[in-house]
């Protein structure tokens, strides 16, 4: 190998080394202003220029070797284990009450006569005797989801919008019952969970069939 070539390879490495090290002091530098050989940028009085989000976690020491020593201390201080206080005995805290939950189906024919949404004289007796009469087992009711549901029997927006007329005439009544009307919330499914399919079943027969899917779902959340 001549020496031309052996000139050319230490320069080739040293170069590499100086690159290697230029960045990784501009990996130290982040908090402060850098030319392009990585030096730090500093103004007539010999001040080095600060990044706008610079901090004093990242001072260096030669811009402010001040700074340094306070962090440097501070680390130190930190890593220090503190003699750990006697504990304080606390009182177990009292257990909250449990939630309960509880859910009444109501058949739609029972609350309402066959495709109609105002509640008549049996449907409102049995929302007294189902859901009215159980809810003073509660101490206090969080909410009440009212769901309103239908069969397949007409159209899909028809469905729905009978389905929302059921579960908030139901609302209405138990908020004119006592309960509170911001805990009640309306549900409506329309035809979308059904109970039963009767796909074979056609004519009279499927009314009656389909009696099942046509009902609404009062869940009660109280604290007991």
């Amino acid at each position: 190998m001549n020496t031309s070539r052996i000139i050319f390879n230490l320069l080739a490495m040293t170069s590499l080394i100086l690159a290697g090290n230029a960045f990784a002091d501009e990996t130290t530098k982040e908090g402060y202003v850098t030319d392009t050989r990585g030096n730090v940028v500093k103004n007539n009085y010999n001040e080095c220029w600060r990044t706008g989000f610079w901090t004093p976690a990242m001072a260096i020491k030669e811009c402010d070797p001040g700074l340094v020593k306070k962090v440097e201390s501070k680390i130190a201080e930190a890593k220090t284990p503190a003699a750990a206080p006697t504990p304080v005995p606390v009182a177990a805290p009292a257990p909250a009450a449990a939630a309960k939950k509880a859910a009444f189906t109501l058949q739609a024919e029972a609350l309402f006569d066959f495709d109609q949404s105002a509640l008549h004289a049996d449907g409102k007796k049995k929302l007294d005797d189902e859901v009215v009469g159980k809810m003073k087992e509660y101490s206090q009711v969080d909410v009440i989801l009212v769901t309103g549901h239908a069969d397949r029997i007409g159209s899909d927006a028809y469905n729905q919008e009978l389905s929302q007329r059921r579960a908030d005439a139901v609302k209405d009544y138990l908020v004119g019952q006592g309960v509170a009307s911001n805990r009640i919330e309306t549900a409506a499914k329309g035809e979308s969970e059904p109970v039963v399919s009767c796909d074979k079943v056609t004519g009279k027969k499927l009314i009656e069939c389909l009696q099942p899917n046509r009902r609404v779902v009062v869940d009660v959340k109280a604290q007991n």
